[in-house]
């Protein structure tokens, strides 16, 4: 008897209308990115208004002005994670169609791209509002992780980049061919629910404690501080949760069945990992920064 979890019957849109032939639907995976970017506004509002998390006691800028900062953070997402996944995981796809490039609705989006796209708007947001752009970061880096939490679970109602197959109890037994294409499996296979994974350890475990270090030890008085735990936790939660995640399929080889971007012998490491490794020391670098100039 196989001990697994049968996929709930969800499906990834919430609804569709039919107009002029045309089918229009709201996703989930929308939803969690409009959801994620208000609950990350509201949240970044509330620690602006709060003299005391910030540097000499004075709030970096007015509340309102983080309307702009939204905007950019928008804009990076969707730029920085659609050309982040191009360059990143299909170069050689797109080089080939380079028409699709711009068809987000099909689904392709890198964190890692649109980390440095969210980047790229927050030095814009800070030169245009004339502060640090570290404090920027890390209001940023304290409204994400609702992002990081919906949008896994959005991953997991579309069933999409689930795990290795495992043969523990929670394992979920996710539908369509190449989920069930396990080699040596007979019968349903169950593979891990990684998407659950990095939501809990993403999303509310790094969330909880970066919340608790703005709001209650008021680590945001040192510019940079957050900034390096977010990169840091958000890095080592990805490293340790590609250990159970299914590499993608254009890696997977018959010489390379783990889908190791960087192999060595019977080890190596996924395009995840070798992305995340530079969080972690750039985090640890931004922490040591911002106690040493404090």
């Amino acid at each position: 008897m196989i001990l697994a979890i049968p996929f709930p019957d969800i499906s990834p849109e919430i609804f569709s209308i039919e107009v002029g032939g045309f089918s229009f639907a709201l996703r989930w995976y929308a939803l969690a990115y409009v959801v994620g970017i208000i609950g990350g506004w509201r949240l970044g509002v509330t620690a602006v208004r709060r003299d005391r998390l910030w540097p000499v006691g004075v709030k970096p800028f007015a509340p309102e002005r983080l309307e702009d900062l939204v905007t950019a953070i928008i804009l990076g997402i969707l730029i920085g994670g659609r050309l982040g996944f191009v360059l990143f995981y299909q170069p050689g796809y797109y080089l080939s169609h380079p028409a699709e490039i711009p068809m987000i609705w099909q689904g392709g989006m890198s964190f890692h791209g649109g980390m440095l796209g969210m980047a790229a708007g927050a030095l814009w947001f800070a030169r245009k509002q004339g502060v640090q752009v570290m404090t920027v970061l890390d209001l940023m880096a304290l409204g994400t992780p609702i992002g990081l939490f919906l949008g896994r679970i959005a991953n997991f109602i579309n069933a999409e980049l689930w795990g290795r197959p495992t043969d523990l109890p929670w394992g979920v037994i996710f539908p369509g061919a190449a989920a069930q294409d396990c080699v040596g499996v007979a019968g349903p296979c169950a593979r891990h629910p990684s998407q659950l994974y990095e939501a809990g350890l993403e999303g509310l475990l790094l969330g909880g404690l970066i919340a608790v270090l703005v709001f209650a030890r008021e680590w945001t008085r040192k510019p940079g501080q957050v900034t390096g735990v977010f990169l840091v936790g958000y890095g080592c939660a990805r490293i340790f949760v590609e250990l159970f995640r299914q590499a993608d399929a254009q890696f997977i080889t018959a010489a390379n069945p783990m889908g190791y971007v960087v192999q060595i012998g019977g080890a190596g490491l996924s395009m995840g990992q070798l992305l995340s490794l530079p969080m972690v020391a750039l985090g640890v670098a931004f922490i040591l920064r911002a106690r040493m100039r404090a």
